[in-house]
């Protein structure tokens, strides 16, 4: 059966720890009736902000999925882990970096960075997502992947643990750059997808599409044609 394609709208949504980013897809289809999809998920454990697209919007996805993202992470500087979370096996403990070792290490992550995608993401090897060959105790060599990581700045540091505030391009995984640190996120919040922040999110609000669009950089508008955007913007009452 096709979903409906209205209500038109963007819910922001600050997703709690525990259930799926598809979990709150899936509550917010129930609610409207509506076509619904994410534009970006956030790991089961982490928190923050997730931009979820109603009926005919969901066709303005590629405008939302490049955006630069804010986190905030808890960094464990003692000990790595299978997931670079906390969710993971545990690695052999070591002792943590001095503060001015790790002020080098976190220099070398500034700007544009390879590093290889966890193994356990989403990301498919041979045609099977990652984390389910992870789970059955197959070793993977991850693909590198190339990001932008535009700030990362120590808000606390505590010696065996360090809190970091980072602003980073679409893709990065935060728990690769943990585990580069030699160390594993102990909890994960998204605070901004592009110019849409976490303070916004009402999960029970379905904002205006054209009002969310007026924010967006031209080269995200790019990514969908405008005939499509208009389309979109015609289905909301809003053209």
């Amino acid at each position: 059966m096709q979903r409906a394609l209205k209500p038109v709208g963007v819910v922001f949504a600050d997703k709690p720890a525990g259930p799926s980013s598809f979990a709150l897809v899936a509550d917010l289809r129930r609610r409207t009736g509506a076509r619904t999809g994410h534009t970006g998920t956030l790991d089961p454990a982490a928190t923050g902000l997730l931009v979820l697209l109603s009926g005919a919007a969901t066709r303005l996805a590629p405008c939302f999925v490049g955006l630069d993202k804010r986190y905030i992470t808890d960094v464990d500087l003692t000990t790595t882990t299978s997931t670079g979370d906390a969710e993971g096996e545990r690695g052999e403990a070591h002792s943590p970096p001095p503060q001015d070792e790790l002020e080098v290490a976190l220099e070398r992550l500034r700007g544009e960075v390879e590093l290889p995608i966890p193994a356990a993401s989403a990301v498919k090897i041979g045609g099977e997502r990652a984390y389910k060959l992870a789970r059955r105790g197959i070793t993977l060599e991850m693909p590198i992947r190339r990001s932008l990581v535009y700030a990362l700045d120590v808000i606390a540091y505590t010696g065996s643990a360090v809190r970091l505030e980072l602003h980073v391009s679409s893709g990065t995984y935060v728990r690769a750059i943990a585990e580069a640190l030699g160390g594993h996120c102990t909890s994960l919040r998204r605070t901004a997808v592009g110019p849409f922040r976490v303070e916004e999110a009402d999960f029970e609000r379905l904002v205006n599409v054209a009002d969310t669009l007026d924010r967006l950089p031209e080269d995200a508008l790019d990514r969908v044609p405008e005939e499509v955007r208009a389309s979109v913007l015609a289905l909301a009452g809003a053209a």
